[in-house]
């Protein structure tokens, strides 16, 4: 039977949680996810996770910091001041937003805190600094790159 090595094209089902069980994410109800292993698609346990795994096999894989989002960025955080938000915009906790560095580059903010004069957003990944759990299971190995020999 094959297994999944790097360059495979394949084919999951997968059901993400926190440590804690909170669910943050699934493919239950949709297609599943196809990827390259190895391409940097997902994040490197997800990779590590179906390596050497074969087609119907159901498995649980835990997934560091490191291996995951990795940890928040302190420098991430910024206080943005209020006055620099449109006038008919009210700032609330947890409001995501996009912005813009400037050079065309669109990113995500979600509000942390608002102050008198300023907020604070964290433009961190969601996930950044959590250990994740990842229930998979391997529908289809799609194809794979054939291996090159070099003298």
């Amino acid at each position: 039977m094959q297994q999944v090595k790097q360059g495979d094209t394949v084919k999951i089902h997968y059901h993400g949680r926190l440590i804690n069980g909170e669910t943050f994410d699934s493919s239950e109800n949709r297609e599943p996810l196809e990827f390259e292993v190895g391409s940097g698609t997902v994040i490197p346990g997800f990779d590590k996770g179906v390596m050497g795994m074969n087609v119907g096999d159901k498995k649980t894989v835990n997934i560091p910091v490191d291996e995951a989002y990795g940890p928040k960025n302190e420098e991430m955080i910024i206080d943005y001041p209020k006055d620099r938000f449109p006038d008919d915009m009210v700032a609330e906790v947890g409001m995501p937003l996009t912005m813009s560095d400037g050079s065309g580059q669109n990113f995500r903010v979600i509000i942390k805190e608002v102050k008198e004069t300023s907020v604070v957003l964290d433009a961190n990944h969601p996930l950044a600094g959590e250990e994740l759990t990842f229930d998979l299971e391997l529908v289809e190995i799609v194809g794979s790159k054939p291996l090159i020999i070099t003298p």
